[in-house]
């Protein structure tokens, strides 16, 4: 492989870091220094007072990834492998946190855990979710089980949808279509469309929301198979969100979505095209309250949802679950200082199985953060886990950091002790592949140490190690055919470095690589290496060009032909976006192009990766 792309994309980064001091900071801000951080904390503070290097993904940001999905935007983050999200659209997602598994990554919508209790690890399907209807993502990453309760082991993915406009009505229009094509198949037919559509408003103290969004696939086989034969991918979304403020500090908001997905997909044993096809559909309705007061507010998150899915294959199958979540907290600040956060949460989780089987937990939690104003900061919590079927388990969270003032910046040490609890899923416990009732629970223990360094309004950097431990590690026994508790401790261990760097009023450059290790077991689909770069230029009245780099190093994958492991070659894509505003404030059209070097690679063994592609819309507001 030649490796000129990643040394001259390392050097790019080693680059911005010695040079971005000397840049001045009187021009086109971006405002690094006041950026605000809630998700590791739960309150609205500056970066610069936060132990953690969170990651925050607003609306520029997103519209570069027009049409495309979450899980896209997820995969050019640090410390984050979303194992087919590069394939084709549809199939199923495998979500990696510094070399963690998807049951150990926790995904929240407005404030609320969405978990599917009828799936096998109480996994969120990332394929339900496109950028359309998201204001922001932020990503904060280790133990937050403290705050955000079981399953917040590696990860907490923080998705908070779009707020009504304050004008009377407004409207918002989308729309592409593009290619969706293999590396040895360039045809150019149009075989991929995405749409939506959102019309919200505010009268007086009332505002209300109403989207929907569609986006179907074909042209593209699920598995590399002698037939080639295309393989369907559709998702339908519809939204409605009603709210009301009864005072400046006081409001309530009651909402409601649907999503349905269609994938279709092949006989993955023999690697045979097959007419296989999965159909998913969730419903939720929720209310979201805040009771303000002096010092303070109430906040109230809670929701009901409920998922089927079918499974139309040689092994069929149907599944059903509902969740129900509460999640009731107290925010006071004292002063300036210190700000406190005490909580409870009720989660039940049901599922139609071999018969009816449900748990619950019912979580209090304490949260302090002091910011001492001389450089010092802490942020620390308990939790004490009830759960129906296990009994109780504390956990709690330990980070303090210490900010110097650098001229126009800031030099911030940070570190972190953190633990976290994880229960079997209910198909683990009760379900008919491979139950095991006597399954313990996972415990996880992750220490953090690192350093963040900011100059001006321009330029931020951070460095940052981390350290896992896994305890009861639940795995399935191809031996004994069913779910196991691993005997030993499962470790991982990294490092994560990230760059971001505006070079003038035109340039800007932000970069991130990620070196993980981990032990224990066969450590699949999780490369060891990963770096990706973007540089952007405005021209013109709102014209950006973006050009993004990915490298992915070599991960091991399993051959269930024979049940080993093989070791899966590194690849690199290289993507552009290109988006120009005709109208100001109104019609903006968009060009992405996907793997413009036409990349042949493989993702996952055995299953189709798309080569170059391309895709051209318009979003519209009214």
């Amino acid at each position: 492989m030649n490796k000129r792309p990643i040394i001259f994309c390392s050097a790019l980064l080693a680059y911005a870091c010695v040079y971005a001091q000397e840049i001045p900071g009187d021009s086109a801000k971006i405002e690094i220094l006041d950026e605000v951080v809630v998700s590791d904390s739960r309150f609205a503070l500056k970066r610069e007072y936060s132990g953690k290097t969170v990651i925050s993904i607003g609306p520029e940001e997103l519209q570069k990834y027009s049409g495309r999905s979450v899980a896209e935007v997820i995969n050019t983050r640090s410390g984050l492998e979303i194992a087919g999200s590069r394939g084709r659209p549809g199939e199923v997602l495998g979500v990696y946190a510094r070399g963690g598994r998807g049951r150990q990554v926790l995904v929240l919508i407005d404030g609320v855990r969405v978990t599917d209790p009828s799936s096998f690890a109480q996994e969120y399907d990332l394929r339900y979710l496109g950028t359309d209807n998201i204001e922001s993502i932020e990503i904060i990453k280790g133990a937050a089980s403290t705050l955000y309760g079981s399953n917040a082991a590696t990860a907490v993915i923080s998705i908070t949808t779009r707020k009504a406009s304050g004008e009377t009505t407004s409207g918002h229009f989308e729309s592409s279509m593009g290619t969706n094509q293999s590396h040895d198949k360039q045809q150019y037919k149009l075989a991929e469309f995405s749409s939506n559509a959102r019309v919200d408003g505010t009268l007086g103290d009332f505002s209300y929301k109403t989207s929907f969004s569609n986006a179907y696939s074909d042209n593209l086989s699920s598995l590399v198979t002698p037939g080639d034969e295309e393989d369907e991918f559709s998702r339908f979304q519809a939204n409605l969100s009603l709210g009301y403020r009864f005072s400046p500090k006081s409001s309530l908001r009651v909402y409601g979505n649907q999503s349905k997905l269609r994938s279709d997909y092949d006989e993955s044993f023999g690697l045979q095209d097959a007419p296989y096809q999965f159909r998913s559909e969730q419903k939720r309705a929720g209310l979201a309250g805040i009771i303000g007061y002096r010092n303070g507010d109430i906040h109230i998150n809670a929701a009901v949802s409920e998922f089927e899915s079918e499974n139309i294959s040689a092994f069929p199958g149907t599944f059903r679950g509902q969740t129900w979540v509460v999640d009731a907290f107290n925010k006071y600040t004292f002063n300036d200082k210190f700000y406190t956060l005490f909580g409870i949460n009720y989660n039940k989780e049901k599922a139609v199985l071999e018969s009816d089987q449900s748990f619950t937990l019912l979580d209090p939690y304490v949260n302090g953060v002091y910011v001492s104003g001389t450089g010092l900061n802490l942020n620390a919590g308990l939790r004490l886990n009830t759960h129906s079927e296990y009994g109780e388990q504390m956990v709690y969270n330990l980070n303090p950091s210490y900010s110097i003032t650098a001229g126009q910046g800031y030099v911030k040490v940070l570190a972190s002790w953190a633990t976290s609890y994880i229960t079997p899923s209910l198909s683990q416990l009760f379900g008919a592949f491979g139950a095991n009732p006597e399954l313990e629970p996972e415990t996880d223990r992750t220490l953090e140490g690192g350093l963040e360094w900011a100059t001006s309004d321009r330029f931020r950097t951070s460095l940052l190690y981390f350290n896992r431990e896994e305890e009861n590690f639940v795995f399935f026994d191809n031996v004994a055919f069913m779910y196991n508790n691993a005997a030993n401790t499962v470790k991982a261990e990294g490092v994560e470095l990230e760059v971001s760097w505006l070079a003038s009023e035109k340039w800007s450059v932000s970069g991130n690589y990620t070196f993980t290790e981990r032990s224990g077991d066969s450590a699949i689909r999780i490369p060891k290496h990963k770096l990706n770069t973007s540089i952007d230029y405005s021209f013109g009245e709102a014209g950006l060009l973006s050009l993004r780099y990915a490298y992915t190093g070599s991960r091991r994958d399993t051959d269930f032909s024979t049940f080993t492991d093989v070791e899966l070659q590194p690849f690199s894509l290289l993507h552009l976006f290109a988006s120009k505003e005709l109208i100001p404030g109104r019609l903006n059209v968009f060009l992405n192009a996907e793997n413009i070097l036409n990349e042949d690679y493989t993702e996952v063994l055995g299953f189709s990766t798309r080569g170059r592609n391309l895709r051209l819309g318009f979003i519209l507001d009214l």
